[in-house]
């Protein structure tokens, strides 16, 4: 078997893992209700949306300054189907445009670092008076462990709000963010995270975009049995990579730990070029 067969059997495989993945969320996810009660219709229309442990209510009832702000860059983001089409990964030019929002008002790329101080304290008898009764004095001991927390980094933080996305990296970032929005939450500077990826209903768009593109705008082509081929735009976009199922199985699954998130799914109606009736 070539290495090429090799690659069509690799995405079979991925094609039906991505189907087994939950889109939908579970008990412990937040009602609908409260996500109704907290976003604006227009942000419900454009984005699919999930609340875990009341993220919509932290953000919309304590965190109104920053809520308005990121409800702001979500109204403004707006993507083409060539944005879709063109290499880049994570770094293409899509995420730049949240950053673009986001930098200017005041949200920055942050790393926690931070020693550990362990107290220990107990009694210990040191003798016995004259009655021969034990008489104790407290002893203590402290013991630091520096860089406890280390190297963790959200790409945006503002006030008590994290704000993340991935467009299209490997689906083990969703680890690495949710891991670092729960050591921010536990250190206490941070009380609601925000992370934003491609929705669910985005994939059947994927598959009728033809094919995937270079940066210079020219079509991208593989080698397949001998032949050469385009490579299709949603090849670009495997089960692997980061999209709405594999965080909400990650947050279904309670990856978030004590942090409460707020999931956004980028759908169809965020393509400017992609036509309404579609929607």
């Amino acid at each position: 078997m070539s290495v090429d067969d090799d690659d069509d059997d690799d995405k079979e495989l991925e094609e039906e893992a991505s189907s087994d993945v939950p889109t939908s969320p579970n008990e412990v996810a937040d009602r609908q209700s409260i996500v109704e009660s907290a976003i604006p219709p227009d942000i419900r229309q454009k984005y699919e949306l999930l609340s875990y442990r009341n993220a919509a209510i932290v953000l919309s009832h304590s965190r109104t300054e920053e809520f308005n702000e990121l409800l702001n860059a979500l109204r403004q983001f707006t993507i083409s189907s060539d944005m879709i089409r063109k290499a880049g990964g994570n770094e293409s030019d899509i995420p730049k445009l949240i950053a673009a929002s986001l930098g200017p008002a005041g949200w920055h790329e942050t790393v926690i670092q931070g020693d550990l101080i362990v107290r220990l304290k107990w009694r210990e008898q040191t003798g016995t008076n004259k009655k021969g009764k034990a008489i104790f004095e407290t002893k203590s001991k402290e013991t630091k462990r520096e860089r406890y927390l280390d190297g963790h980094k959200i790409d945006f933080v503002k006030g008590r709000v994290a704000f993340d996305m991935e467009w299209n990296s490997k689906d083990q970032t969703f680890d690495r963010d949710l891991y670092a929005f729960n050591a921010f939450f536990l250190s206490g500077v941070i009380d609601v995270g925000v992370l934003v990826t491609r929705g669910a209903t985005l994939n059947p768009v994927l598959r009728q975009l033809g094919p995937a593109l270079k940066k210079d705008g020219t079509p991208e082509t593989k080698l397949t049995k001998g032949n050469r081929l385009y490579r299709m735009t949603h090849e670009k976009y495997g089960a692997s990579t980061t999209w709405w199922g594999k965080l909400i199985y990650r947050l279904n699954a309670g990856r978030n730990g004590g942090c409460p998130v707020l999931a956004v799914g980028i759908t169809p109606a965020c393509i400017s070029d992609w036509p309404k009736k579609a929607l």
